[in-house]
């Protein structure tokens, strides 16, 4: 087959890719992560990590960010990358793999926005049930920095 012009066509399935902010708060101010609630399917109305699809010509730390943005109205916060999770089955939509990064602020006033109908900050040790494998993921960075959650 041959391709048309600006077309990539394959013989094998290619994966979606998203990226997921975890976004505390500093250690004085008690430990806490910015959540998102979902306004739509799948998951819709449950918490989740600010985060979405990339943009086909956008880079990975500028998706987070903008994902975090749109969803939450934070903007100017530093983000490193944490890692990459891809079990199959962990998003119903497909086969999808995200990167998550990560970032410390103070508890700024949030609003949802975009595809996320509520932003709001919740203590570490008290979250709510999480869609996707967002609890995993929480989990495992509390783990990697070193945080009781």
């Amino acid at each position: 087959m041959k391709p048309r012009r600006g077309l990539y066509c394959y013989e094998y399935p290619r994966p979606m890719v998203t990226v997921d902010a975890v976004l505390l708060t500093p250690p004085p101010e008690g430990r806490k992560i910015l959540l998102i609630r979902r306004k739509h399917p799948p998951f819709q109305g449950r918490w989740a990590l600010p985060g979405g699809f990339i943009d086909m010509e956008e880079d990975l730390p500028a998706s987070a960010l903008r994902e975090l943005a749109e969803e939450t109205g934070i903007r100017n916060v530093s983000l490193r990358q944490f890692r990459a999770y891809g079990a199959p089955g962990r998003d119903p939509r497909g086969r999808v793999i995200t990167i998550v990064f990560y970032g410390e602020t103070p508890a700024v006033p949030v609003q949802g926005g975009d595809d996320a109908a509520e932003a709001r900050w919740f203590p570490v040790e008290r979250l709510p049930a999480l869609a996707f494998d967002h609890g995993r993921i929480i989990h495992d960075l509390l783990a990697h920095l070193g945080i009781a959650g």
